[in-house]
């Protein structure tokens, strides 16, 4: 059966492994984001109640 045979997929295995657990993650966290993100206060959370049409 060629899927118990180690040489030809754990070479692969282990490279994919390496980039995502050492490059990846650097091109991630050097992501920069174009708009700041700013917590709303509660008091900015205001909502007017739903009317149902069929009350």
């Amino acid at each position: 059966m060629p899927q118990l045979k180690v040489k030809p997929w754990f070479p692969i295995l282990a490279l994919i492994w390496f980039i995502f657990l050492t490059i990846l993650p650097r091109k991630v966290l050097a992501y920069s984001y174009p708009n700041r993100f700013s917590p709303q206060t509660p008091g900015d959370l205001v909502s007017s109640p739903w009317t149902w049409w069929w009350h």
